[in-house]
């Protein structure tokens, strides 16, 4: 590892984009970078009525949000490169164009074939805007207003996910499932003329005479594909007893570790990997997973358990969610204006004490949980991932070289997308093995001489006589009504253990932020920092 050597950035390098200038480019692509972080969640609220819609069984439609993955995963790492070949303005207005194109066209699918190609096209396009977006607003801002930046682009990208579904339920409840991707057509038209007209014109540079390595591209293509449809499909094909998860699982590691011996070997590899030789980006990107894991796998349980244990509709559990994105927004600035006075290694840890404190407030639920129950812990939970955001992204990318940090931050956005995609497959495996383990716990008090359970079982089929069932049929419901209470049991007490699990990861991680290093304020970071 190189020794950290800190040195004046150039001044053609420091140089930011006008005062006047500067905001109108960050709407600009804060603008699209939301479209496209709505979009990673909106769907899901709407997939039962896409499915009957277009007949589709909910395993087939399951693929109109896995498809939009793994297309993204896949463009995020060479977002860098098409923006050095073609211009980053020239492939940022591309990817908007593409986005609301492709978004038009799944409004207007008529079928799912159509509509999962659709997808892909919205996945490779969006992937684009939201490496874009960060490293834009890396390099139009200057190194002492890089914190109130990226607090702007943070409360998009944790807020982003949780608008989704809010919006989504709305759309799907009182409009109809095909407008949440038309809501995109006037939105996408509108960042396009902001881009036109904010983002300064592409400089010449030396990738866009070189020849395209086809061959990397398909292996990178084929690697990180293979693992975003293992991680999302792996749970329900019930992971390796599954021939085809594991040939997944072999053509993915082969295909990435072919793909990084190419580019290590490669005078010009279109995904630059010699940038995980600073040490502030491969230790936050560690982090960045582990922050993807929490987040993402967070979203992806609290929706679950109120649709499955409350009885929520989408619309509802969106409103739940609300408040919790609000927080965020409200908070980034004061997060942003704190980080330039308190070391972001300090910041992060308390972010990670206060994420995993409202975890372990998660994992209390019962029965009797209600959704004012979860009001305070998705509130706190929100809390501490400002806190950790924040931070993370400044310790992470902040000592970069202007010259890299296109290729920083395509990789350190997919370090948590992959996260966030690791979580959900590690919390849903989690929840449907602990539910049957602590179900099949629970029913063996019924098939045992448990007084209590005896004592239930009489007073339920006393209910049921009473109500002029035969003693037979009585008994039977008796026994349904406690099956019932088993399962809801088992449900709740297998979203507590992952809960648990996901505030563990937090501590046990939590000793890579010492890796991170203090930021140097009005100085730029030529190595390993």
């Amino acid at each position: 590892m190189a020794q950290a050597e800190l040195a004046l950035p150039p001044p053609a390098l420091a140089a930011a984009a006008p005062a006047t200038n500067k905001w109108a480019v960050a709407i600009a692509v804060a603008i699209g970078a939301l479209l496209e972080l709505i979009d990673t969640s909106i769907v899901n609220v709407g997939l039962n009525d896409m499915q009957t819609s277009l007949g589709a069984t909910m395993s087939q439609a399951s693929w109109i949000v896995s498809s939009y993955g793994v297309a993204n995963v896949i463009i995020l790492p060479l977002a860098a490169w098409l923006g050095h070949r073609f211009g980053k303005k020239k492939y940022f207005i591309f990817s908007l164009v593409g986005f609301t194109v492709a978004s038009v066209l799944c409004g207007l699918s008529t079928n799912l074939p159509m509509l999962v190609v659709a997808r892909v096209l919205q996945g490779l396009t969006g992937g684009g805007l939201m490496a874009k977006a960060q490293s834009i607003l890396f390099e139009t801002f200057p190194k002492e207003e890089q914190p109130t930046a990226q607090a702007f682009f943070g409360a998009i990208v944790i807020a982003g996910p949780t608008i989704g579904p809010t919006l989504g339920g709305y759309i799907v409840t009182n409009i109809g499932w095909r407008w949440i991707f038309f809501i995109n057509l006037p939105l996408g038209a509108l960042a396009v003329l902001l881009c036109l007209s904010a983002l300064p014109a592409d400089e010449p540079h030396a990738a866009a005479k070189k020849g395209i390595d086809w061959i990397a591209i398909a292996m990178l293509a084929m690697g990180l594909g293979c693992m975003q449809t293992f991680l999302e499909e792996g749970n329900s094909h019930d992971w390796f007893d599954d021939p085809l998860i594991v040939v997944l699982c072999i053509a993915s590691l082969v295909s990435l570790v072919l793909f990084v011996r190419r580019a290590l070997a490669s005078d010009d590899p279109v995904v630059d990997l010699r940038v995980l030789g600073y040490r502030s980006l491969w230790a936050g990107s560690i982090l960045s997973v582990v922050m993807g894991m929490a987040l993402y796998g967070g979203l992806f349980a609290v929706p679950i358990f109120a649709q499955t244990n409350l009885r929520y509709t989408s619309q509802q559990t969106g409103l739940m969610m609300l408040p919790g994105a609000l927080t965020t927004a409200a908070m980034m600035p004061f997060a942003g204006k704190l980080s330039r006075k308190v070391d972001p290694r300090l910041m992060l840890m308390i972010g990670a004490v206060i994420l995993a404190g409202s975890l372990v407030m998660l994992s209390s639920m019962n029965p009797m949980t209600s959704g004012a129950d979860l009001f305070w812990p998705l509130i706190i939970r929100s809390l501490g991932t400002v806190f950790m955001f924040l931070p993370l992204s400044m310790a992470s990318l902040g000592p970069i070289p202007r010259k890299d940090v296109a290729s920083a931050t395509g990789f350190f956005n997919l370090t948590r997308q992959l996260g966030g995609s690791i979580g959900v497959a590690l919390l849903s495996t989690m929840l449907v093995r602990r539910q049957a383990f602590h179900a099949a716990v629970v029913a063996e008090k019924l098939v045992s001489n448990d007084p209590a359970t005896i004592e239930r079982l009489n007073m339920l089929t006393g209910a049921m006589m009473a109500k002029g069932a035969s003693a037979v049929e009585a008994k039977q419901r008796a026994l349904s009504l406690l099956s019932g209470t088993v399962a809801q049991q088992g449900s709740i007490m297998s979203f507590a253990d992952t809960f648990w699990l996901a505030g563990v990861i937090i501590v046990l991680f939590l000793p890579l932020v010492m890796l991170l290093g203090k930021p140097q304020q009005g100085v730029q970071v030529e190595a390993g920092h």
